[in-house]
Order: structure tokens, then sequence, then C-alpha cells
């Protein structure tokens, strides 16, 4: 064998292992998601809120508790999260909404949302149902890496 066949063999079996990591380490994180999931569905209770604001934003300068801040982890705490700011009952509280439901919430209306902590899981409109925005156009490097 001359030196190219050992190279490319050393390269296909160092490829070979990193696709077999990735692939375990995908269903282990794929597991640890749905364990979250049925954590999150189980502790979700249905809040009535007055919507005041709501913007996507890092989570330093969200003004969640110092608390929820020191917990996540430090390649997250750069990326900006949907942060809902809006009145429940008697007090102003300060929640993260996911991604699903971000666009849905509306401005200044009252809405029924399915909360879990912290998290808004679910919205519902009180009087009539929620206005879906009008789908903006999606980036070059959207449409490229697209999640469906």
């Amino acid at each position: 064998m001359n030196t190219v066949t050992i190279v490319l063999l050393v390269i296909l079996v160092v490829i070979i292992a990193a696709i077999a990591a990735l692939y375990f380490f995908g269903k282990k994180a794929q597991k640890k998601q749905e364990e979250q999931q049925a954590q999150i569905e189980a502790a979700k209770q249905t809040v009535s809120m007055l919507v005041i604001d709501k913007k996507r934003m890092p989570i330093k300068e969200s003004g969640l508790p110092q608390m929820v801040i020191d917990q996540t982890p430090k390649l997250l705490r750069r990326s900006k999260l949907p942060i809902v700011k809006a009145k429940v009952g008697p007090r102003i509280s300060i929640l993260i909404a996911d991604e699903k439901v971000f666009d849905l919430i509306p401005v200044k209306k009252e809405i029924k949302a399915e909360v879990s902590g912290l998290y808004i899981v679910g919205v519902r409109g009180i009087r009539g149902s929620l206005q879906a925005p009008e789908k903006k156009k999606k980036g070059f490097f959207k449409r490229l890496f697209k999640k469906d």
C-alpha cells in the first residue's frame, strides 16, 4: 500500500467515527429534550394576562431574575431570547416565550397563555382569535438553513 491509500483510509475511519459520535450524541440530546418537554407539559397552567411589551433581547438586558441568568448556559447568554413583559394579576412579570408562539402574542391586548414557570408555551385570545402576523420575506441564510 502506498501512502495515499493509507491517508485516505485514516481519513475515512475518522469520518466514520465522527458520524457515529454525532449519531449517539444526537440520540442522547433528543431523549433529554423529550424529558424536558414532558416536564413542561406537566407543570403547565393557563393564566390570563395583559401583554405590555414583547421583544427579542439578550438575557442580561431582559430583566429576568439573576438566578435565572446564572443558570443559563454560557453559550446561550449572548443569544437573543423572545421576552414578554405582561401584567399577570396585580403584578408585572417578565416571561420567556416559546419561539412558536412569540409571533402570535399581541401587544397591549389581553390573552390566555399556557405558562410553565417563566416559560410561555401556548397562547389563546380572550376576545376572538389571535391574528397570525403577515409572513416576512425570508433572508438568504434562513432559506438556506430551513429547519422543516
